[in-house]
């Protein structure tokens, strides 16, 4: 058993100078694992080993538990750990068994600048979220969401319930993320929700979009938040890079079912406490987000598949059944005029005549029931009518 210190971001560049005058050494310990130079340590110099980079591996993986502990073990004394404050209620917990005293470091903070300050509220004000909008803002936001997304009526006005308590709650500060689960077959309009959300929100930039099938099942939270540092290529993960990408507080998180009970357990903990931590303990603050998860799994295989603890904390479940002829007729009368007036605005003003008509009375809606086999229906009858 040994003693842990914990310290903040703005102490670390102090605390770390102070004790290498000292004559310690900084090591972190994703590094010594990775470099294999436990063994190699000095008996005779002081380290401090950094311990934040395995926090998050260790806590929605805990089969690694074993053998960290098995590892701090075989330390000599001259080694002492210290690990970032933002972890410190999991660390004591998960380490419950490893640390017996807990102590945080004494040192000034590190300066932040003017200029550091200004950049972070302006990254901060920059992204435009559900709970910004003004009462007129939020009607039209409505108006645009009702006029993009096709057919799920029932779900429209279900949605427009949630997006108003929780614009409330949030504003109490009882609830931090909006989070929709959508289940259903492929091409039925579950992402279609997140794409719709992102125009009416006057998005400029693209979605904020995870798909799990771009993911190996093994490797997907190295994937989504990035390696530890000192393993080759680690970087900050996907997750916060999409984000950061994006002008709007909406996160599309797509075929989820393909994910892992490690990458579950992750997202559990951005529900609860509404934090975004990668790797590296980047920390980005998600309070007033909208996250939408799709899946194709089917609402029987639902309680299987996703932990009763996560499940709890989706606001909305709900199934999408396939459109109505009707509501694809609609889609197909808007897709095709989308498509002529950006083919006449961006490519040529020869658009023969009567072209509208002509594509819509070639398209049987009832012979699709995917979405996207009836987008490409329309795409190739547009190609086809505009050959010379």
């Amino acid at each position: 058993m040994s003693k842990l210190f914990f310290y903040t971001r703005d102490q670390f560049f102090n605390f770390k100078s102070d004790q290498m005058s000292a004559g310690f050494e900084f090591l972190s310990m994703s590094k010594l694992i990775s470099s294999q130079k436990i063994e190699s340590l000095e008996v005779s110099q002081q380290y401090y080993v950094d311990i934040s980079s395995i926090v998050s591996f260790v806590k929605y993986d805990d089969s690694q538990l074993f053998n960290f502990e098995q590892l701090f073990n075989s330390f000599g004394e001259n080694i002492s750990f210290i690990c970032d404050k933002v972890y410190e209620k999991d660390i004591k917990y998960i380490f419950r068994y490893i640390f017996d005293e807990f102590s945080d470091v004494e040192v000034e903070r590190d300066e932040i600048t003017d200029e550091v300050q200004e950049i972070s509220v302006k990254e901060s004000s920059s992204v435009k979220k559900i709970t910004d909008l003004d009462d007129a803002e939020l009607d039209l936001f409505f108006s645009k969401f009702d006029e993009g997304l096709y057919g799920h009526e029932c779900f429209k006005e279900e949605f427009k319930e949630l997006v108003t308590s929780f614009r409330v709650f949030n504003k109490l500060g009882e609830h931090k993320i909006l989070s929709l689960f959508l289940m259903g077959d492929s091409g039925i309009g579950k992402t279609e929700v997140a794409r719709t959300i992102h125009k009416a929100l006057g998005s400029q930039s693209k979605l904020a979009k995870i798909s799990f099938g771009n993911y190996s099942s093994h490797d997907a939270l190295n994937s989504l938040i990035g390696s530890p540092r000192g393993y080759i290529g680690s970087d900050g993960g996907e997750l916060l890079k999409r984000v950061n990408e994006s002008d709007v507080g909406l996160i599309l998180i797509d075929e989820f079912e393909k994910a892992n009970n490690a990458v579950f357990n992750y997202f559990l903990d951005i529900l609860e406490n509404g934090k975004i931590i990668n790797s590296q303990a980047d920390e980005y603050d998600a309070n007033g987000y909208i996250i939408v998860f799709t899946s194709n799994i089917t609402k029987e295989n639902f309680t299987s598949k996703i932990s009763p603890e996560l499940r709890s904390r989706f606001d909305y479940k709900g199934v999408f059944n396939l459109l109505t002829d009707e509501d694809k007729k609609k889609f197909v009368r808007f897709r095709v005029n989308q498509i002529i007036t950006k083919y006449y605005q961006l490519i040529s003003e020869d658009v023969p005549d009567k072209l509208y008509d002509t594509i819509i009375s070639e398209i049987n809606v009832s012979q699709f029931k995917n979405m996207r086999d009836l987008n490409k229906k329309i795409k190739d009858t547009f190609v086809a009518n505009i050959k010379p």
